[in-house]
């Protein structure tokens, strides 16, 4: 069995809610999501040409119940590729209108340290 490492990417205070940040993980980039104080890992790699994902929208999930019917729900929690408008969710890496597509996540947690919850460190597990 592979053990994963951890890799500090980050304090909470950089990454405020409803922001992200790319870094580079075991010479792989990957953008760390801060969505509602739930932090996320998502390769920066769309599955369908190789784009920068992360660096595409960050927006929200649209539906309808018919013709002339649009709501936005979870605002914040999908991406769009940059190159073809490909919609992923963050927090599990599939395509929105095709869920066998889709890109790696990766497991985060913040190792508190009770002095200041902006110091707390983010972890990414690869």
């Amino acid at each position: 069995m592979k053990r994963s490492s951890r890799h500090i990417v980050g304090t909470v205070g950089e990454i405020p809610p409803g922001t992200h940040k790319i870094v580079e993980v075991e010479g792989r980039s990957v953008g760390i999501y801060n969505i509602n104080g739930v932090f996320h890992a998502l390769r920066n790699i769309c599955p369908h040409q190789g784009a920068e994902l992360c660096k595409g929208l960050v927006t929200a999930y649209v539906s309808s119940r018919g013709s002339g019917d649009f709501r936005f729900e979870r605002e914040g929690e999908i991406v769009r590729c940059p190159w073809h408008q490909w919609e992923f969710d963050i927090s599990t890496g599939c395509m929105i209108v095709d869920a066998a597509m889709r890109t790696k996540t990766y497991d985060v947690t913040v190792e508190k340290f009770g002095v200041s919850v902006d110091n707390d460190l983010i972890l990414v597990h690869m």
